[in-house]
């Protein structure tokens, strides 16, 4: 443990101005639901309520959908530079607010304003900037000399990363042309809806983007509305099966981005001390609410003492609190529903014969929603933390001798959506590669992204691809 405390750095809440009360954004202004029904937004860290938002109905969808429609003739008849010209302005937008959108997005989310400062918003702005330079391209792109965009999309985003979700997704659809009714999360409303004002300062034609606030039932209705062309959700699996039964048998296109249950493989050549930091970065990044976490540990059996060793002096020095302050690096647990399910499954592990560890020093807030962050060893594959996903801090250790054991092992889940692989040898990772049943897999490293790189995972972790050039595909008709 460091001798040296650090003393608050906190941000200023001063930097971003919340409302009192939000409005739907329908065709390029806020209005009140037309059933006037409103809900609260709280902070996870502290339970205050942030602001109050109007709750979409069946009505406000229609009104959001036909806007939609109304905009797509004029938008999608724009020639790809122009339409570019407009990205290219909220991208600039998103980076000149950066610092706003950063503190609104650590008050409404819990996670800590580094990753939000650091990663979540230069990530949303580098989305924009890079189907910016697509819009005028898409000739070029390999889907014929001519793709046309689909329509309107109906776009349903998790609570994890509210606006980094918002930019995979609304960046490739207005480059291609299409128009966009987006719903985020239930419990992180806040950053969408100023990205609406964003839109304005862009001057963006009303109705190309129109933001819907609202709970699971909005959902639904935006999903089963006629007049959408293309869904695309990111969120569970179970509601991505709802989802793709609810648009089976319709001409609506459809991609899914659902859960995970990554392996973060560790050989025994693989440098120890990198391989830490990236199994921590790989399940603690974002308190573990990240759909393709490192959340299953597969390290082989002569080094397992060696690393968990070293670990577990890592784990040590995490620090969990005030998602606003500088130094912390586990924030607060999105919702009380979510913690619930976390505790539920850690309480599950150690019923099963897990054998659970914290950090010793670790202290929660007495206000808020939080987890430690928890190791679990002794786990077997039969284990529900080794087979379902918690989205949460808590990190599942298997061991492995071979690497075709290894492979046999991270190819044992539902899910498919990521993997790492930590060695020296760069024939044993093509190899692995190859044989993993996972849409990303990272080589020493986890966790990195970039817009030009495509997303997107097998079984249940969904089908279809965001960012990149794939990221393009989802919203042409090819």
């Amino acid at each position: 443990m460091s001798i040296f405390a650090y003393a608050p750095a906190p941000e200023s809440r001063a930097v971003v101005d919340i409302a009192s009360s939000y409005g739907l954004f329908i065709d390029g202004e806020f209005r009140p639901a037309a059933e006037d029904k409103v809900f609260p937004t709280h902070s996870p860290a502290t339970e205050e309520q942030l602001s109050e938002v109007a709750h979409a109905g069946a009505a406000d969808v229609d009104a959001a959908v036909r806007a939609a429609r109304a905009a797509f003739g004029p938008w999608s008849a724009l020639p790809g530079s122009e339409r570019a010209t407009y990205l290219f302005r909220i991208a600039r937008i998103l980076q000149e607010r950066s610092r706003e959108l950063a503190v609104l997005e650590s008050l409404d989310n819990g996670k800590p304003i580094r990753e939000s400062r650091d990663v979540d918003l230069p990530l949303a702005a580098a989305h924009f900037f890079y189907y910016a330079g697509w819009a005028d391209k898409l000739a070029h792109a390999g889907f014929g000399p001519d793709p046309r965009p689909l329509g309107v999309a109906g776009q349903v985003i998790p609570w994890n990363f509210p606006l980094l979700m918002l930019a995979w997704k609304v960046a490739p659809a207005l480059a291609t042309g299409n128009t966009v009714v987006l719903k985020p999360a239930e419990t992180t409303p806040l950053s969408a809806l100023f990205f609406a004002d964003v839109c304005r300062q862009a001057q963006l034609p009303p109705g190309v983007v129109n933001i819907l606030t609202g709970d699971g039932s909005t959902g639904a209705e935006l999903v089963a509305h006629p007049g959408i062309d293309k869904v695309a959700f990111t969120g569970s699996t179970e509601v991505g099966r709802s989802i793709a039964r609810t648009v089976a048998g319709t001409r609506k296109r459809l991609t899914l981005e659902l859960g995970g249950k990554a392996a973060n493989i560790v050989f025994d050549d693989a440098p120890i001390d990198q391989a830490v930091e990236g199994i921590v970065n790989g399940i603690f990044f974002n308190q573990g609410h990240v759909c393709c976490a490192g959340s299953r540990l597969l390290v082989q059996e002569s080094v397992r003492e060696e690393l968990l060793e070293a670990l577990k002096r890592r784990m040590e020095t995490l620090r969990v609190g005030d998602p606003l302050d500088k130094n912390t690096d586990i924030g607060a647990i999105n919702s009380a529903e979510q913690l619930a399910r976390i505790q539920e499954l850690a309480a599950a592990g150690e019923a099963e014969g897990a054998e659970r560890w914290s950090p010793a020093g670790c202290e929660l807030p007495g206000q808020g929603y939080w987890f430690a962050p928890t190791l679990f060893t002794g786990v077997a594959q039969s284990h529900r933390i080794a087979r379902e996903e918690i989205f949460g801090p808590v990190l599942s250790v298997l061991t492995f001798r071979t690497p075709e054991e290894a492979v046999a092992k991270a190819n044992n889940t539902a899910y498919g959506l990521s993997a790492g692989i930590w060695t020296e040898k760069g024939s044993r990772i093509l190899w692995m590669a190859d044989k993993l049943r996972a849409g990303v897999v990272w080589a020493n490293t986890f966790n990195k992204f970039d817009p030009s790189s495509p997303f997107g995972g097998y079984k249940e972790s969904g089908f279809g691809r965001e960012g990149g050039r794939h990221g393009l595909e989802a919203y042409l008709d090819v």
